[in-house]
């Protein structure tokens, strides 16, 4: 089962390369989990218990390494390159999109909670990524997983077309609309392609401002764990709150590439490392899911992930008109 868990990673990899892939802003994640749903929905047999416990530690601890790992994407410096204000507006952005996911999802739309928390932190934060962090702290069902990333992915995918057309209108400069794309676009290649058909000192902007975002999932995670899941929904009897402690790995990652230099090919190693942890992750999630489990959830969490999508776009714009009109 490993073996081919990494045959589907490899394979996402490669295909995220594709440039006409890359442009709709498909990364390794979301094909992983696709390639993994398409392959385990072909195998009709039944788990045995070694395949079981290979899925099972790749979803846990295989993926606590990724995410760890992925804290070598970012530095303080890059931060401090587009100024406190960033930090703000993406700090806006999460928390009006995270309190807006929650309440609608579950006082609107009567999504379980764990669905409506992962499909709000996927799209406040960083998408497929995000919401296969949260997954420990949540305990979400694997179904609510897929459907998280399942919809994010469809919206986030959408962006990619959207934006362009939006700069064509918004009179704002480059910096500024890459900026925007990196405060409100999902995934961390999508902001990239996004700000690459602007041009290239918005793609700059975009990505660093997406990697702010991503840097703040360090504190969302900790968040939750500790105010969303500290009491059971049925009882309200105490439970012990979920120690997220992969997330202080990912920020001391984070922290010691800020403070040391290291060799171009050792950050670059560390960073296919933390791909291919990730894409094991998703393929394994993948695997275990069943088409039947996404149609039978309907059409509510896409409307969710769309009134999300609409939130970041709009509402995104006049917070980053705000900060830098």
């Amino acid at each position: 089962m490993l073996v081919r868990l990494l045959m589907i990673a490899v394979a996402a990899l490669i295909l995220a390369r594709n440039s006409v892939l890359s442009a709709l802003g498909l990364s390794a994640l979301p094909l992983a989990i696709l390639i993994g749903m398409i392959c385990g929905n072909l195998v009709r047999s039944e788990f045995s218990g070694r395949d079981t416990a290979v899925l099972v530690f790749s979803q846990q601890q295989v993926l606590r390494l990724g995410i760890i790992l992925f804290g070598f994407n970012i530095s303080f410096q890059q931060i401090a390159s587009i100024g406190y204000q960033a930090v703000l507006l993406d700090i806006l952005v999460i928390v009006v999109v995270l309190s807006l996911g929650i309440f609608a999802g579950v006082k609107l739309f009567r999504l379980p909670r764990e669905l409506a928390v992962l499909t709000s932190v996927g799209s406040a934060v960083c998408g497929a990524a995000a919401i296969m962090a949260a997954e420990p702290v949540v305990k979400a069902k694997e179904k609510d997983v897929t459907v998280a990333v399942a919809t994010v992915v469809v919206f986030g995918t959408l962006a990619m077309f959207t934006y362009p057309v939006i700069y064509r209108f918004a009179d704002m400069e480059p910096s500024a609309f890459g900026i925007y794309i990196g405060s409100t676009v999902h995934e961390v290649a999508q902001a990239v392609a996004a700000g690459e058909s602007v041009s290239a000192e918005a793609m700059n902007a975009a990505v660093v401002a997406k990697l702010i975002r991503v840097m703040l999932l360090a504190p969302v995670v900790i968040a939750l764990s500790m105010l969303m899941f500290r009491n059971t929904a049925d009882t309200g009897e105490k439970r012990p709150v979920p120690i997220p402690w992969f997330v202080f790995g990912f920020i001391a990652a984070a922290a010691l590439n800020s403070v040391l230099v290291l060799p171009e090919t050792v950050l670059d190693g560390l960073k296919f490392s933390a791909q291919i942890c990730l894409a094991v992750a998703m393929a394994a999630l993948g695997f275990k899911t069943r088409w039947a489990t996404i149609r039978h959830v309907g059409v509510r969490p896409l409307i969710l992930s769309l009134l999300l999508f609409l939130t970041l776009m709009l509402g995104g714009f006049a917070l980053n008109l705000l900060f830098y009109g």
